[in-house]
């Protein structure tokens, strides 16, 4: 044991003033570990009724502070890495990731269908001018990453608590050479059409030094970040449309409007100019709902120094170097239901004001919220591709209705449950798919 380390007893007598309160559960060392990685969101539910709005929990060896005030979260989130340091637990994170070995992909897998086209609009397709045999290659090729990703994407929850059986583990090496060469820049530079936010992330890889292989890794974290949960959001977000007749007439509605001022006609429309896009409030809201639903990443800190953390309310609390602090938007703001009325219940026009324009006022004890919504994340770490996934979804979204009908195979079939342990990994995926029924439009 280290000098600065406490047993679970010497923690429980020797508790120093102003700490949160503590719950080691009733299994040594490993705390709530088993119930904090079945189903976080029940887990913090009922911590918070139990202890309040900041608490401190062992899990799995360490000791884990919640805070689940949103009028307090910035506090954390722009606190110096002096003091909260995020860049020490997404290394401590990724050195997980990339030592593991992917067990074989199922090919029956459904979830895995939308990925290739957003793979190929981020990536770039094989060089022109199109053919059957490029289109061919772009079909076998994408379809051979995300055999790949999938399976990364599905260890995510026991890569991350390092819970992989001794089986999963097997050929760490042939697995991550598959995946750097397939995301090689030396591959990708052969492509055409890539997105000219991939070249700048690229560029800015290289003006920093990195090797190729560091740059194939971070274009592996990228896919990630981008479809793993760019993919579910449309999920959800058509999903929650389909159910809802007076949401998806909504949107139409403001798609008429917005091409009847279209230079071209629909058929020939690939794209909206983002102008166009940035005018859509109904559309805007509706994104923010199923967001403000479905997303659920953990906002975490390591403590690398003793330090008090001020609440908003005039409490301050004592943390310990070498813990770990995390918020759970999840639960409050996005769940809460002093902030949101039914906030288990999909209202489309939630976040539109009754002129139209888009909502920004919410409150919590009185008090106006800073933090309403946080699919982003938030301070030093909030997501700098937030700005491209916003406009791709839009995007999405007036492709699919402008080129389609679409109608749920069962008009009556229930929201899918959430994958449980998917909770602090970004959008939440669900239990299974939703079969539609789809047309090209007249």
């Amino acid at each position: 044991m280290c000098p600065d380390q406490e047993s679970n007893h010497d923690l429980l007598v020797h508790r120093r003033p102003g700490e949160p309160p503590l719950d080691l559960g009733s299994i040594p060392w490993l705390g709530y570990a088993l119930e904090f990685g079945k189903d976080a969101a029940s887990f913090l539910t009922r911590m918070k009724e139990k202890h309040g709005d900041i608490f401190t929990v062992l899990v799995g060896g360490r000791y884990v502070t919640v805070l689940l005030d949103p009028h307090s979260y910035d506090s954390v989130v722009w606190e110096s890495r002096t003091k909260l340091d995020f860049h020490a637990y997404a290394v401590f994170l990724m050195e997980r990731i990339f030592d593991v070995q992917l067990p074989h992909y199922n090919p029956s897998d459904e979830k895995a269908k939308m990925k290739p086209a957003g793979y190929l609009t981020l990536y770039g397709v094989e060089a022109l001018p199109r053919t059957q045999q490029s289109q061919a290659q772009d079909r076998a090729h994408s379809a051979d990453v995300f055999h790949t990703f999938r399976q990364l994407d599905l260890l995510l929850p026991k890569l991350a608590r390092g819970s992989l059986s001794v089986g999963d583990k097997d050929h760490v090496g042939k697995v991550k050479g598959r995946l750097w060469k397939l995301l090689s820049p030396a591959r990708l530079a052969a492509r055409a059409q890539r997105s000219t936010w991939l070249e700048s992330y690229l560029l800015h890889l290289q003006e920093m030094g990195a090797s190729e292989e560091m740059q194939a890794r971070a274009l592996v974290l990228q896919l990630w970040a981008t479809q793993g949960n760019m993919g579910p959001a449309a999920f959800w977000l058509l999903l929650f449309l389909l159910k809802n007749p007076e949401a998806l007439a909504a949107v139409r509605e403001e798609l008429k409007h917005a091409l009847s001022r279209a230079e071209q006609p629909v058929s020939q429309m690939t794209t909206l100019p983002q102008k166009v896009l940035d005018n859509m409030p109904v559309l805007e809201s509706v994104l923010s709902e199923t967001l403000r639903l479905t997303a659920a990443p953990f906002i975490t800190r390591e403590v690398v120094a003793d330090m008090a953390i001020p609440m908003a309310d005039g409490r301050e609390f004592s943390l310990r170097r070498g813990d770990r602090l995390l918020l759970f938007p999840f639960l409050s703001p996005q769940k809460d239901p002093e902030i949101y009325t039914d906030p288990e219940v999909f209202k489309y026009n939630r976040f539109l004001n009754a002129d139209g324009s888009e909502k920004k006022d919410f409150y919590k004890d009185g008090k106006r919220l800073k933090n309403y919504s946080m699919p982003w994340g938030a301070g030093h770490n909030q997501c700098l591709g937030r700005g491209y996934a916003i406009s791709s979804m839009k995007q999405f979204v007036f492709l699919v209705l402008a080129h389609f009908d679409l109608e749920l195979v069962n008009p009556n079939v229930e929201i899918p449950e959430f994958d449980l342990s998917r909770y602090g990994f970004g959008l939440m995926q669900p239990e299974h798919d939703v079969p539609i029924r789809y047309r090209i439009r007249p």
